[in-house]
């Protein structure tokens, strides 16, 4: 009778294998499933119901799978990170430019985050919730809360957070902090880039405001042409100055209020 060694089996690492997380403390599978489901339900928002014409997505297939800052414009509270979830998982699948072919939601990318003030969500309710745990890395904004300007010491545990978000995929930060056109980048972007040194680009987007309501939730005008562009990665030299960067990103997403699209995005408020 052949006899088998009783190896000794230690439950905690198996379970920690069996039950992958994210940095965040998020069940990746869990995670996966909702970014699956909330594509799903929002993919006629951007491709029925609305039109959205994409442009630049080659800047992103080469990209490393971390340490990657996306920094964009902002229009309205939800709809714009749903609509660059949508993008960031096609291009996973290598479509190009498109979001016409939903395959992409059987395997959803699941190393993406957002940074988002801490009060949006905080808000009673599943919907604030379920985005949450689909990536969101909450901080607490300094210079506004409740719709309110404050003035208030800063979230020192915002770069710890995000910097563990870069070490494990790609971020999105929305460096305005408002989704009031022309407002001005705040320097917490910046130190940020000059501290972790991430691949940084820059997205425009455009129609979101026109289309949706403030919180991304609702149709405003249906039938509306929205418009996300990314463009060619940029890395800023560790001499830079944070004035230097600031500009550098005003300017790559379209925010310079001396700037001749500004007409564009006024016209978009309503």
């Amino acid at each position: 009778m052949i006899k088998f060694n009783k190896f000794p089996i230690d439950k905690k690492k198996l379970k920690v294998s069996l039950v992958k997380k994210d940095p965040f403390g998020n069940v990746l599978i869990f995670k996966r499933m909702l970014i699956a489901f909330l594509a799903t339900v929002t993919y006629s928002r951007f491709n029925i119901v609305n039109k959205l014409n994409i442009e630049g997505t080659e800047y992103l297939e080469d990209l490393p799978k971390k340490n990657v800052l996306f920094i964009s414009n902002h229009q309205t509270y939800y709809a714009d990170v749903i609509a660059l979830y949508h993008v960031f998982c096609s291009v996973k699948w290598r479509f190009k430019n498109s979001i016409n072919l939903p395959l992409y939601m059987l395997i959803p990318r699941v190393n993406t985050y957002y940074v988002a003030a801490e009060e949006t969500m905080k808000e009673s309710g599943l919907i604030p919730k379920i985005f949450s745990y689909t990536g969101a890395v909450t901080v607490k904004r300094s210079w506004r809360s409740s719709g309110k300007d404050v003035t208030r010491a800063a979230d020192r545990s915002a770069p710890e957070k995000i910097k563990k978000a870069l070490s494990q995929g790609w971020v999105v930060n929305f460096p305005q902090g408002t989704t009031s056109p022309y407002a001005p980048i705040r320097k917490g972007t910046a130190n940020l880039i000059k501290h972790y040194n991430p691949i940084v680009v820059p997205v425009v987007i455009d129609g979101f405001r026109r289309a949706f309501d403030k919180k991304g939730l609702f149709f405003r005008k249906r039938g509306t042409k929205l418009h996300i562009k990314f463009k060619e990665p940029l890395r800023f030299d560790e001499n830079e100055s944070l004035d230097s960067i600031v500009q550098t990103i005003t300017k790559a997403i379209e925010q310079d209020p001396n700037s001749k699209a500004k007409k564009t995005d006024e016209n978009d408020q309503i």
